[in-house]
């Protein structure tokens, strides 16, 4: 008994261990061919400690995200993310040493690291409730929580905290009246007094600051403020010499002290500042246990950092720095800083404008995070150049050599042109061989070659703050970075564009791309031409334009040089072509806005005439309803890039389903409150040439979020479902019938009838971020959808499952075009999560672009994070599996081979001997 036990024992053991071994991922098959990046977003505030037992350097972020990196190398030691805003909105980030303070009786720093005050450090979110957290610093674990409700939830938003010595201060200016000061303990929440009220209507938003206990307003030439942790605070006045045009800012540790441009003033006079120095950054900390001041400045591409005695406004020369600093960092911010011995020098952290985090020590950069990363607006996958024999030859090809000039494209042309060019390769190779070759360029160095199979790419990203990459989307490696310091997002939210106007497949011509985006000063339009291998300027690099863009898009590409105008149209209805010389192709375009406040569709047509360029209004459309109350909250338009290979679907009797395959179709969803069924969804499908609704449908009880996929004859949408509380997915697909109108070309003009609509709805167990569908070379792949998550993973859900032909009973027709019986909820099986266990925080965005293999999609998704990898829809039909024998192979066909040598001998004497029977 006691041994069938045992055995029995055993057997459960190992089959438990089969198991785990059988759920696991290949260890060789983690980031192969993907990887990841963790961001932090543009830094807030900081604080280093290099005296402690762990280094580490202690950051906010203005993406809400508290964490610690590693002096040394800008690793993260952890990271917490913070809820989304408003509830997560960043108020104060105290954490330090208390030794770093001005003066022990005005300190507003936290208390040291394992203080007797209870915490480590201290951060305070949102405002309706507040949320005031306590955090261990060397694990990043939540030590305690308390949360507070504001009696005066609507002037809480523009509240602000501060700490000193053990007490937390809540802060509630009410603009042009008084101000409300609350003091709580740190740890407990306990409020310790009454609420105070302070008289002051000179107050008004955007004109204060706080800096340490002291509450400054600058109102024209004059500074007033006031102690607010004072029992009769004074109204303290200064007079400035000048009005100034630059906003008030505080300087980090000083308390009372101000930056206005780059001077230094004091409200207070206690408060010793040193007025005879200029600088765009200041900060206050310790050298040699006397407090210094620090500034930063950058002079002819230079970054100079200087430190004086605050005391007695002395320089210091053993925390002067002059570094090298390039242009495309933006305007340096010093963050915090810390100086341990004369001999390892002084470690400065700084903010730049494009949102990068740089840490500096003795004259060099230590290390950078492109922390602009997080907020990724616009992304193309760009084509590698041919190596140069490759290029030759594909000219060559094309008939269209240097060489080829004045002769005929014929048989003995072409013969010639080949004979010419493998001589000059064997010259070429000759030389290399002596070392007398040509030196490979900057990008063979590099290693950006086009491959065979056409997955490497670089990869060209355009973030919020005006900053671009070029990015090897293998290995991850930044190759080139440039910034825009004048570029931002239009209005409404809308981001800045990426546009590729001549890709790498054009040699020898160079590719070629733009940056479109509104000048922040003047709010008009500007562009950027560049080189997306090497991010070099190109075409004139920078152009303002004198209006504002409206709305853009490529024309086709031209026979001259290959290239795609860009045309745009202004505030006015005027249109213009980039480059010029290229407008004659906008003849004939159709172009549609869309205004998201008022829900109206208005098209146009462009003409070319006499040398002039026209745009007529030609329709419109009023999605806002009666009352003009409904908002448009999405519009998807199908991708440029995608090719349709099967325009039908073959059915059950062997007929075919033909496709409605409108190019000009863009799906619109528009939503409204509504008083009997809360609120109101509408989709619809117009055709931006006419200004036809091809298809109109409305959801009651569903809200936002709404995100939306359009391709070829389908399309699917997410929304939040408020009846049942769920999200789901509805898809719709668009048939012409089972006959075709016209086969070749399509004409919204002349258009079919109204298309057969199928339509169905699923549940999906998660919160939809973002949806993208996979795209390929051909379209011969099957079509996937890519859902990102609330929880950061990615699946790949097949169309079959989405699909509105699902039957609701398994029947014959059914099986025969092999659509699985329909079930409301969708599966998300773990294989299915193309990021496995990579979490994407904050996923926000997925972009989609086509390799060189058909089976294989390149996928890009952002957030917070940034992940890049490929999938493989329909697996990988077009290229042999890795572990594929090559031996075995070759010894098969080498017995083959010599079978039918020795088979065909044996053949012919067989032949020969009945010949002579």
């Amino acid at each position: 008994m006691i041994s069938r036990v045992n055995i029995f024992t055993v057997v459960i053991v190992l089959s438990l261990m089969l198991l785990n071994y059988t759920n696991a991922l290949y260890e060789d098959q983690i980031k192969k061919f993907d990887w990841k990046v963790q961001n932090i977003g543009a830094i807030r505030q900081g604080q280093l400690e290099l005296n402690s037992i762990s280094p580490r350097l202690l950051v906010s972020t203005y993406e809400n995200v508290v964490a610690a990196l590693e002096p040394q190398t800008g690793n993260i030691l952890w990271r917490q993310v913070l809820e989304n805003p408003p509830r997560g909105s960043l108020k104060l980030m105290q954490v330090g040493i208390a030794s770093v303070n001005i003066n022990e009786a005005d300190s507003t720093a936290a208390a040291s690291t394992n203080s007797k005050h209870g915490f480590d450090m201290l951060t305070v979110q949102g405002h309706a409730p507040a949320l005031i957290r306590g955090w261990n610093v060397a694990s990043g674990n939540l030590d305690w929580e308390w949360s507070l409700m504001p009696h005066q939830t609507d002037h809480a938003e523009s509240s602000i905290w501060f700490y000193k010595n053990g007490l937390l201060y809540h802060v509630i200016p009410f603009w042009h009246s008084h101000i409300e000061v609350t003091p709580y303990f740190a740890t407990t929440g306990r409020p310790t007094e009454t609420t105070g009220k302070i008289s002051a209507g000179w107050i008004s938003a955007g004109n204060c600051a706080l800096s340490g206990v002291y509450y400054t307003c600058l109102d024209g030439n004059q500074l007033t403020g006031f102690d607010l942790t004072a029992n009769q605070p004074q109204i303290l006045r200064k007079v400035l010499p000048d009005t100034p045009r630059d906003k008030l800012r505080a300087v980090e540790g000083i308390s009372g002290a101000y930056a206005i441009g780059k001077k230094l003033i004091s409200i207070h006079e206690d408060t010793v500042v040193c007025n005879n120095y200029e600088s765009n950054s200041f900060l206050l900390g310790r050298f040699h246990k006397r407090r210094v001041l620090a500034q930063a400045e950058v002079v002819n591409n230079v970054l100079q950092i200087r430190g004086h005695y605050l005391d007695s406004c002395e320089a210091v020369p053993e925390m002067a720095i002059n570094m090298d600093y390039p242009d495309y960092y933006g305007t340096p911010e010093l963050k915090t800083f810390a100086c341990v011995s004369q001999s390892k020098g002084c470690w400065y952290i700084l903010g730049t404008d494009d949102e990068s985090i740089l840490a500096v020590n003795k004259g060099k950069l230590r290390w950078e995070r492109q922390e602009s990363l997080a907020n990724i607006v616009a992304s193309e996958f760009i084509d590698l150049p041919l190596a140069d024999a490759e290029g030759t030859l594909e000219n060559e090809m094309k008939g269209n050599t240097e060489d080829a000039t004045g002769i005929e494209s014929d048989i003995a042309s072409a013969f010639l042109r080949r004979v010419s060019t493998q001589a000059i390769q064997i010259k070429s190779l000759f030389l290399h061989v002596i070392g007398l070759g040509q030196p490979p360029t900057d990008t063979q160095k590099a290693g950006l070659v086009r491959d065979s199979f056409g997955l490497h790419k670089m990869l060209v990203v355009l973030t919020r703050s005006g900053k671009v990459f070029g990015i090897d989307n293998i290995s991850g490696k930044h190759h080139w970075q440039l910034y825009l310091p004048e570029a931002q997002n239009f209005v409404n939210h809308e981001p800045m564009r990426l546009m590729v106007q001549r890709t790498s497949k054009h040699f020898p011509l160079q590719p070629l791309c733009t940056v479109v985006a509104k000048e922040k000063l003047t709010g008009n339009g500007i562009l950027f031409r560049f080189n997306p291998i090497n991010g070099r300027p190109a075409e004139g690099g920078l152009l303002k334009l004198n209006y504002k863009i409206k709305q853009l898009t490529l024309l086709a590409e031209s026979e001259k040089d290959s290239i795609k105008g860009l045309l745009l149209l202004d505030a006015q209805n005027n249109v213009a072509v980039y480059p010029q010389y290229v407008q004659e192709m906008a003849h004939g375009m159709y172009l549609f806005t869309a205004d998201k406040s008022s829900a109206i569709l208005e098209g146009f047509f462009v003409q070319y005439v006499d040398g002039v360029l026209n745009c007529l209004p030609i329709w419109n459309v009023r999605l806002g309803g009666h009352n003009g109350d409904h908002q448009l909250v999405a519009v998807a338009a199908k991708n440029p890039l995608e090719h349709v290979h099967s325009q039908g679907r073959v059915l059950g009797d062997r007929s075919v389903l033909y496709k409605y395959l409108n190019p000009n179709l863009v799906a619109v969803i528009t939503q409204a409150n509504d008083p009997i069924h809360k609120y109101l969804l509408n989709v619809y499908l117009v055709d931006v040439v006419s200004g036809l609704i091809v298809f109109s449908m409305t959801h009651r009880r569903a809200r936002v979020p709404v995100h939306i996929v359009h391709s070829e004859n389908w399309l699917a949408y997410s929304y939040y479902n408020d009846k049942v509380r769920r999200t789901e997915i509805t898809t719709v697909e668009l048939y012409e019938g089972k006959t075709q109108a016209n086969s070749t070309v399509w004409s919204s003009l002349n258009a079919p009838p109204m298309p057969m609509v199928e339509r169905q709805a699923y549940i999906i167990p998660t919160m939809v971020e973002t949806m993208r569908e996979t795209i390929t070379e051909r379209g011969i792949t099957n079509k996937h959808v890519l859902i990102g998550t609330a929880s950061g993973a990615i699946i790949e859900m097949p169309w079959a499952l989405l699909d509105p032909r699902r039957p609701i009973s398994s029947n014959t027709q059914g099986r025969e075009e092999g659509a699985i019986p329909y079930i409301p909820e969708l599966p998300l099986p773990t294989e299915n999560i193309i990021n496995y266990n990579q979490t994407i925080v904050r996923l926000s965005n997925i972009f989609t672009a086509p390799s060189g293999l058909e089976s294989t999609c390149l996928v890009l998704a952002t957030g917070l994070d940034m992940f890049v990898t490929r999938v493989a829809p329909s697996k990988t039909f077009d290229l042999l599996k890795e572990d594929f024998d090559y031996i075995l192979i070759a010894v098969v066909l080498l017995a083959l081979t010599s079978g039918s040598l020795v088979v065909k001998h044996l053949a012919s004497r067989k032949i020969l001997k009945q010949a002579w029977k």
